[in-house]
């Protein structure tokens, strides 16, 4: 054995074959993900339908506040950044980033956050082929705005975006479904409390974005919240709180 295979043996877990089975799950996933894409994207007509039926139903219950909440944000240079940057960076970005660290420095809890995270975009992804249902993005006539396309470079409709995006994915919100389920997990193992606390609030302004730039109703957010929680406690039962108590400090 060389002595690079002994030191790459030393900081992998369980070795290159466990690491890139990791990998190859995530690579099946984003293939499973464009099938659902493609199922959504068959039904237009009906996915605007189920968007009308959600506004419809914040209009009548008199939550339709996601308008006046881009208006805010609209006014605010910092928070257009903010927010843009979230969006596009929450899901992939900060989920991939994520789990690596939990794999490298909490190995044990590794599979279990894979797999509340993987168990719970596969149930959201059947939800958009059953009921996919366009964004508030798409209804500038009930006062919604399409924040990326109009104060970013980077939107919808750009090249490799408008190829892999599901742009009929609005229920659940897997953003806020994926936030919440870090958050958790992430507060779970940091030992630090402010980190800790930071990862508490992170769910939160994840929601926050997603309804500021105009993709998500806060019914979207709900939905995808009490998909999180549904999937844990279906994966985990009795173990719920055990696997996931907080870190003590050493």
């Amino acid at each position: 054995m060389t002595s690079y295979t002994q030191t790459a043996g030393r900081r992998l877990p369980r070795g290159w074959l466990h690491l890139l089975t990791q990998i190859a799950f995530w690579l099946g996933f984003y293939v499973v993900y464009q099938l659902a894409r493609g199922f959504a994207d068959r039904d237009v007509g009906a996915a605007f339908s189920n968007g009308i039926h959600v506004i419809r139903i914040e209009n009548w219950s008199g939550t339709l506040f996601e308008p006046a909440l881009q208006r805010l944000v609209d006014s605010s240079s910092i928070l257009i950044t903010g927010t843009t940057y979230t969006y596009w960076l929450s899901q992939f970005a900060v989920v991939g980033l994520t789990l690596v660290w939990v794999y490298f420095k909490h190995h044990e809890l590794f599979a279990g956050f894979r797999n509340w995270l993987i168990g719970a975009n596969l149930v959201g992804l059947v939800c958009y082929i059953v009921v996919p249902t366009a964004p508030p993005r798409l209804y500038p006539e009930w006062g919604f705005v399409d924040t990326l396309a109009k104060h970013s470079s980077l939107n919808h409709e750009s090249g490799l975006v408008a190829l892999t995006a599901n742009p009929y994915a609005a229920m659940p919100s897997l953003h806020s479904m994926d936030a919440f389920i870090v958050g958790v997990v992430m507060f779970g193992v940091c030992k630090s409390w402010p980190i800790r606390v930071l990862w508490l609030l992170w769910p939160a302004w994840v929601w926050f974005s997603v309804m500021a730039t105009g993709n998500h109703y806060w019914l979207d957010v709900v939905a995808g919240v009490v998909l999180a929680i549904a999937t844990g406690a279906l994966l985990f039962r009795r173990e719920w709180f055990s696997r996931w108590k907080p870190a003590t400090t050493s």
